[in-house]
């Protein structure tokens, strides 16, 4: 047996055009008018429709899960520290300056807002530029 010999064992059924004269008649099983009836007429499903009627929220949002710094000024460290003491996250939280953040001292950073007229001991903390020019002199 040769490759031209091979026939199928069932034959090919093509599929009917309706619309075009023959057994279906005028409307071809579409009805009369309508979506139905239409050329490209399609249903939406009950899904989409209800998709369709939620608002969209616009726009991209990120919320950030970083802890923000604790900002105390040098005037609030003048009024609650004595000469020598530790400035620490933990002090500052005892004296009330600064609160828990999820049960968690948060980052703590010190800005040049009055002035500093008293020898401090910092620990843990962060300054800005103003304060370490001051702490210098």
């Amino acid at each position: 047996m040769q490759s031209h010999n091979v026939q199928p064992k069932t034959k090919f059924r093509t599929h009917r055009r309706i619309g075009r004269g023959g057994k279906r008649g005028t409307y071809s099983g579409r009805g009369i008018k309508g979506l139905g009836a239409r050329a490209g007429g399609k249903y939406r499903p009950a899904e989409r429709e209800l998709l369709k009627k939620i608002p969209k929220l616009r726009g991209y949002k990120f919320k950030s899960f970083q802890i923000k710094q604790t900002i105390v000024n040098l005037s609030d460290l003048s009024n609650n520290f004595k000469e020598g003491e530790t400035v620490s996250p933990d002090t500052l939280n005892k004296a009330g300056l600064i609160r828990k953040v999820e049960g968690r001292l948060p980052k703590v950073k010190i800005l040049g807002k009055g002035e500093l007229k008293k020898k401090l001991v910092f620990k843990g903390v962060s300054f800005s530029k103003s304060v370490q020019e001051q702490i210098k002199s």
